[in-house]
Formats: C-alpha cells, structure tokens, sequence
C-alpha cells in the first residue's frame, strides 16, 4: 500500500480536515487547527504532503520522525499539520486492519469514558443557568473561562465578579457538579495567585492554565498558594515542550492536544511520561470531530485520563456543529457524562465528505479574538 495523494478542506467555524488516500482505495482523516494562520497551514500541509506521497502509509513512526526532525523543528504550525497527517495515517492502518487505533495501542484500559461540557462562552455569563441545562442534560462536570480581559495587576472587582460566577453555579446546583476553570492564559502572575487562592473555597475540579505556558517557572508559586488541581499543555507541542512542567513537579494535569502537540502516539507518549510522574491526563479537544474522535482513541488506552474535553455545542460553534459533518453520529452520543468506546475500525468516525465539500465552498476566514486592555495594550485572549 502507497500513500497516493492528500486533500485538504477548509470549513466553517474554524476546522482543517485533511484526507490521505492511498492506492488500494483505504483513505485516513485528520484535522488541523486554523487559529489565525489558516492559509498558513494549508500551505505547510500542502508541502510536507508531497514529501509522503509514495510512501507506506504503516511507517507511521518513520514519517513522524522525517517530518519532525528538519532542521527548523517544532511550532505550532509544523505541530498541527503533522498531527494532522499522523492521525490520518492511523485512520489508515486502522481500517487496512479492521480494527480501532486503540487496538494497536495496546488496547482498552476502561469501558467508557467521562466527558465534560463547556459553558459560558468566551466572557462568561449565564454561567448558572448552562450549568443547569447541562445538568438536566446528564453531565456531572462542565468548564468555563474564568474572565475576561485582566491587566497585569487589575481591580479586584474582576476578581470577585468570577467568584461570584462560581459562586451562582454552587448556588444552583451544589456540590455534585465538578466545575474546570480556565484562565486561558489570561491571567497574569500578580492577579493569578489572587484569583487562584480566592476560587479554592468553591473546590474547583481543575485551574487552566493560570499563567501562559512560557512563564511555566509560576506554575510553583500558584501550587504553594492552592491545594486545587493545576493543569496546562494545550499550547505545547511534542513530549520535548513538556519536560519542564514534568521536572517542575507544580502541575498536576497535564492537557496534549491531539491535532496540536504532534498527533496520536506522541499524546500517548506524553500522557504516559505524565503517569510515571503520577499526574493525571485530560487532553485538550475544543475542536472539529476528527480531532475529538482520535482523542477518544488515546482516552480509551490510557490509564491516567480521568476525563476528556468535548466540542458539542461550544460557543465557537457557530452555523456548523461537529455532528453536521458525521455519518455515524453515534460516536458522540453521551449518556450519563460517558461516551462509550468507539468501535469502527481506525478512528471510528465516518465523514460526510460531500457535506464537507460543500461547506468548503463557502471558505473559510477564522481569526482568534483580539482583545486590549482598558488602557489600549494587547490583553490575552
């Protein structure tokens, strides 16, 4: 078998699916994250596409390593179109197989598994009335962006209207529903601590990325403050921008993204090397329903994740839901706060390509949100 050729399709709200066919008619899918570049990583996936064509789409490790290893190494753009790839080439050797991609993984660790829900969107509101929903819904735990703009020392009026927002969601429904709070990157180190020791009476499930990845040396700091849960990693790239957060020892979750940090196996690597240092899993998947369903893959062998992300109805969501572009969309169907294991061969999902085509018609024009402070400096998104 010979990898023939590669498609790549933008489409809307903000996904890149790429599908590799090879000459005996089995084809993979994978996805790419756009963020603000996504005419970029169309042109990467395009040229590092063509240094495979021909090749043994089985060779799955041989490739990783040819693409990953030039001389200019890493980023989030090379990150993302050679998850893109790699987890298209699982699809491949999963269906050539007839089995998941968790099979060739080693194989399921659990039965099921534990998913949360987003609430609140990007400045969150509404908080207490989602929580409700999702709680009638059947899920037992959500996340929400814990602020909006924060300056790098700011009022604590901001600080006390997130509290307030936690606070509204105890209110509503107690203490049965686990609540994940991310800061997003956000937060800056002097009202981090601030925000952090002010949400601990409120038992948060998790603290996201209460700093930015490259200022990881406060990740100590906040961990001394708080007895919650730290967790980070959406932002890093490969088992290599990990080892910091792994020696550090300050950071309890670590959060791989599958379509960023260098695909299937290298998310698996990183959860493993997580568990030798006795440190949870919950991989990062706000994204299309390529990457989520080889996310589920990783989850279904992988001792240490305790729960998984999902993309139904996020508030980037917008005209198109994951489900639009599915055929067997039972592979997402959550009961209880579970989804079960997949169980078609490769990734489990089967696309809705002449869905996709035709929303890749439409283009594709996504930009992240760009956000300034009161005082008109670039605040974080």
């Amino acid at each position: 078998m010979k990898i023939s050729d590669i498609k790549i399709y933008k489409v809307k709200p903000r996904w890149i699916f790429i599908k590799i066919l090879t000459d005996e008619g089995i084809t993979g899918w994978g996805e790419m994250i756009s963020g603000t570049k996504t005419e970029t990583v169309v042109a990467g996936a395009e040229e590092m596409g063509k240094k495979i064509i021909g090749r043994d789409p089985f060779e799955i490790e041989r490739i990783w390593q040819e693409l990953h290893r030039s001389f200019f190494r890493g980023g989030p753009i090379n990150g993302t179109i050679i998850s893109g790839i790699e987890m298209a080439l699982w699809d491949i050797k999963g269906k050539a197989l007839n089995v998941p991609v968790y099979e060739l993984l080693g194989g399921a660790v659990r039965d099921k598994i534990r998913v949360y829900s987003w609430i609140g969107g990007d400045r969150p509101s509404d908080v207490a009335k989602q929580a409700r929903e999702r709680v009638n819904k059947g899920f037992t735990a959500i996340k929400m962006n814990a602020t909006s703009e924060l300056h790098y020392v700011d009022s604590y009026k901001k600080v006390q209207a997130v509290v307030d927002r936690v606070a509204s969601i105890r209110d509503e429904v107690g203490d049965d529903l686990e609540i994940g709070i991310d800061f997003h990157g956000r937060v800056h180190r002097p009202m981090a601590k601030v925000l952090a020791k002010a949400l601990e009476p409120y038992h948060p499930m998790f603290l996201e990325e209460v700093v930015l990845p490259e200022n990881w040396e406060s990740f100590d700091d906040i961990a001394r403050e708080v007895s919650i849960p730290l967790a980070t990693g959406e932002r890093l790239y490969t088992r290599w921008a990990f080892k910091n957060l792994f020696r550090q020892g300050a950071v309890d979750i670590v959060q791989p993204d599958v379509a960023m940090c260098g695909g299937i196996l290298e998310t698996r690597k990183i959860a493993a090397e997580a568990e030798s240092f006795d440190m949870a899993c919950a991989p990062h998947a706000p994204y299309g329903p390529v990457s989520l369903a080889a996310t589920l893959q990783v989850d279904a062998c992988t001792p240490n994740v305790f729960i998984q992300e999902q993309s139904l109805g996020i508030h980037y969501n917008q005209g198109f839901d994951l489900l639009d572009f599915v055929k067997n969309k039972e592979i997402f169907q959550y009961k209880d706060s579970y989804v079960q294991l997949p169980k078609k061969p490769g990734l489990g999902i089967e696309m809705d390509e002449d869905m996709i085509k035709d929303v890749a018609q439409q283009g594709l024009v996504w930009s992240n949100p760009s956000w300034k402070n009161y005082d008109g400096t670039i605040a974080e998104w």
